[in-house]
């Protein structure tokens, strides 16, 4: 492509105008947004993504490019309105464009956004307490970050520091991430194969939930002489399907740890801040990890920030002999971190934790009535509070169930690269007249599926029934040459 500084500006002062402008595009101006944004991910982003988007593929003469949202719902630049299902994966826990983080966020934006690298940033070591605050037990340190897997790289990075091992015990089907570290602990092929060679220490995946496996990897590792960091796992198994451990679990693998001298590492940036009944999942039994990572709703929608957090103890190769063995020049910036702490305080005084309990009770008495009736269409109902996974008996189903849900008016999606599940991740500040709606919606869209399956199989049936009977010949029966090698003589 060639060069071209004229272009470039031209190009962006238009785009700078799109994004000044306060009401919905025209006809003519969405047109023109649309067309250009499928261009400009096909030839210069990624064509792929374009496949398997249903905003691309499914929506009509015209693909549904965002625009704005509010709370729970969300419009593209026709003004289409959607009712927010998906929530960015557990971003949008605070919903969208919740204004109290905005105008924290805008606040500081006009007093400074990014540190000075020298003089003392307030708000970074504000957030840091907050975290301190109410974590379990005595995590105090927090380093912060602008993803999830940034987050769980660096914690694998604490570990090996502190512990001077090198091995990890993860769960199959576990998702960290796709950075290098995050992607070498990954319990799916999809994502490892592609690269090769990972990271070159030891890494052992046991069946999520199965805490008899991990201490017999533990006992397995002490015996051969392979020292183990830490095991590290996934309070629920987000990406792999909303799957719940025993309730047995978490307590065994703390215990197990403890008796191997293992760190314990909870991933808690998809359940944590009240996502799944408790501020931490891991709240459910009273485990205290040794690190945990936070991420997605931490910055309340509206800025990316994911954290690690740890002990004094632990916190110590952190801090001396160089303080700056882990650094970044803009991570912990104050626009990231106003946003933070404006949706810790609205999740702890709004009780989010509650908020889910009461939302995911109310969804699921329904969502088990749907499953009871469409048979043909679901394989089972998974998850706790709102991080909810719907099983199919098929990818195809999956997908069809998740298109028809997109033509009536509800985002949500499949676990990245297969529709046979999907999950429903709303935001938490989601209301009852909104989960009405995405459930009315969801009930036309199962009626359409079975039916559309029923005409399938009778048209099938009608095809055969077409076909005219053949007159046996016993020259053609598969079974005459194994019934004469079985004959006995």
């Amino acid at each position: 492509m060639k060069q071209s500084k004229e272009t470039a500006l031209e190009y962006t002062h238009k785009w700078l105008e799109i994004i000044k402008e306060k009401q919905t595009p025209t006809t003519e101006e969405a047109d023109w947004i649309a067309n250009e944004s499928l261009y400009n991910f096909r030839e210069h982003f990624n064509a792929g993504w374009l496949e398997y988007r249903k905003s691309v593929t499914l929506a009509g003469q015209h693909a549904a490019i965002e625009w704005k949202g509010k709370w729970a719902k969300i419009e593209d630049i026709y003004g289409r309105s959607y009712i927010d299902w998906l929530g960015g994966y557990g971003l949008l826990s605070h919903g969208w464009s919740n204004p109290e983080v905005i105008e924290a966020v805008q606040s500081q934006l006009l007093h400074n956004p990014m540190p000075s690298q020298e003089l003392i940033d307030p708000l970074r070591g504000v957030l840091a307490r907050m975290i301190a605050d109410i974590t379990p037990g005595d995590l105090k340190y927090s380093f912060f970050c602008g993803s999830g897997t940034e987050a769980n790289e660096w914690a694998i990075k604490l570990a090996k520091m502190y512990t001077k091992k090198a091995g990890f015990i993860v769960a199959v089907k576990w998702f960290h991430g796709k950075t290098m570290g995050s992607l070498s602990m990954i319990g799916k092929k999809d994502y490892r194969e592609p690269v090769g060679q990972l990271y070159s220490g030891p890494v052992y995946h046991v069946p999520f939930g199965d805490a008899a496996a991990v201490e017999r990897q533990l006992e397995i590792c002490e015996t051969i002489g392979v020292g183990i960091a830490a095991v590290m796992m996934e309070p629920i198994q987000g990406e792999a399907g909303a799957i719940v451990p025993p309730d047995d679990f978490w307590p065994r693998i703390r215990a197990a740890t403890k008796k191997h001298n293992v760190l314990l590492i909870a991933d808690e940036v998809q359940t944590g801040i009240g996502r799944t009944g408790k501020m931490w999942w891991v709240d459910n039994w009273g485990v205290v990890p040794d690190i945990m990572t936070l991420g997605k709703s931490l910055g309340g929608g509206v800025m990316p920030i994911s954290a690690f957090v740890s002990t004094e103890e632990i916190w110590q190769c952190m801090m001396h002999p160089n303080p700056f063995i882990h650094t970044t020049t803009t991570w912990g910036n104050a626009l990231s971190c106003s946003a933070a702490i404006a949706g810790l305080h609205i999740a702890l005084r709004d009780d989010f934790p509650k908020m889910a309990q009461e939302k995911w009770e109310y969804m699921m008495k329904k969502l088990q009535k749907l499953v009871k009736k469409y048979p043909e269409i679901y394989e089972s109902i998974s998850g706790k509070w709102l991080l909810i996974a719907q099983h199919f008996r098929s990818a195809e189903i999956g997908y069809a169930v998740t298109a028809e849900l997109f033509r009536n008016g509800v985002l949500i999606a499949g676990t990245l690269n297969s529709a046979i599940t999907s999950r429903i991740e709303p935001p938490i500040v989601i209301t009852y007249e909104e989960i009405d709606a995405g459930l009315k919606a969801l009930k036309k869209s199962l009626k359409t599926v079975s039916e559309s399956l029923k005409n399938s199989i009778k048209t099938h049936l009608e095809s055969l029934e077409a076909i005219p009977p053949q007159p046996y010949n016993s020259d053609k029966d598969p079974l005459k040459k194994m019934r004469k090698n079985l004959s006995v003589k």
